[in-house]
């Protein structure tokens, strides 16, 4: 029995990197995808361009074209963009506008975030460099520094990184998130489980939280547990598929495989 029970947790941990790249529900929002919660953007950003991306890409795409050099413009267009999927083009707003504002903080942390939303890493930990100052470090900035570490493997940097975003924001759920994240990532799911908990427990911690939350805990075999908290903010026949799918999956771990991480030399976050 002690060897079978070894074996299921050895099973759980090879598998937890490979499923953090499996979507689970039709709608891609379910508990079998790990998503981040950084932000990067602060007072520049209208609540109109999280809401429909297609009228918020009509109207900040008119006023972006009317000035090409507005800040705000550009960066609500552009999160428009990326929630219509076109990614390079968002890409391609964002650095023209920062051509004209290189001394934009918001902007950079867009910019930031875009490159490494199209996989280019290494220029947006450059661009993301720019964005804040060592004397004014900025929570946000540091968030999303560590996620894109996260993106290339670099799991310890990453956790440095959100370790100084909470000194300066306290609880902040979407840092918590996100280290949570990169915990699941590094496979010491217990300490994941214990910090996606601190986050989902936050007011206005995002829906997503308690979904890689409910992965975290259905890795670990809590199935059961897994369910009634994908529940929250699914549809139960959804959350169900969702377990379902995650109980295949763990029974198979030979069929996936982690994808592997590129080496990057070790970050330096502010102390």
């Amino acid at each position: 029995m002690r060897s079978q029970t070894h074996s299921h947790i050895g099973s759980t941990r090879r598998v937890a990197s490979a499923a953090i790249v499996v979507l689970v529900a039709a709608a891609g929002a379910g508990c079998g995808t790990l998503q981040p919660a950084a932000t990067t953007t602060g007072s520049l950003v209208s609540p109109a361009a999280a809401g429909d991306p297609q009228q918020a890409a009509r109207t900040w795409g008119e006023r972006y074209r009317a000035n090409p050099r507005d800040p705000a413009a550009a960066i609500n267009y552009a999160q428009a963009l990326r929630g219509l999927g076109q990614r390079a083009q968002a890409v391609a707003v964002l650095e023209q506008a920062s051509i004209h504002n290189p001394s934009s903080t918001e902007l950079l942390g867009a910019y930031g975030r875009a490159l490494a939303d199209v996989g280019k890493h290494e220029q947006a930990l450059e661009v993301l460099g720019r964005a804040h100052t060592p004397d004014r470090p900025d929570w946000r900035i540091l968030n999303v520094q560590g996620a894109v570490y996260d993106q290339l493997g670099q799991h310890q940097d990453a956790q440095r990184y959100y370790a100084t975003a909470l000194k300066i924001a306290p609880e902040e759920p979407s840092v918590l998130s996100n280290l949570g994240l990169s915990y699941a990532l590094s496979k010491n799911l217990p300490e994941a489980e214990t910090v996606l908990k601190r986050a989902a427990a936050r007011r206005g911690a995002d829906p997503r939280v308690r979904q890689n939350l409910a992965l975290v805990v259905g890795l670990q075999g809590r199935f059961d547990e897994a369910e009634a908290i994908a529940r929250a903010d699914l549809p139960p026949e959804q959350a169900a598929a969702n377990v379902a799918y995650l109980k295949q999956m763990l029974s198979q771990p030979n069929a996936l495989q982690a994808r592997a991480q590129p080496k990057r030399p070790a970050a330096r976050p502010p102390s």
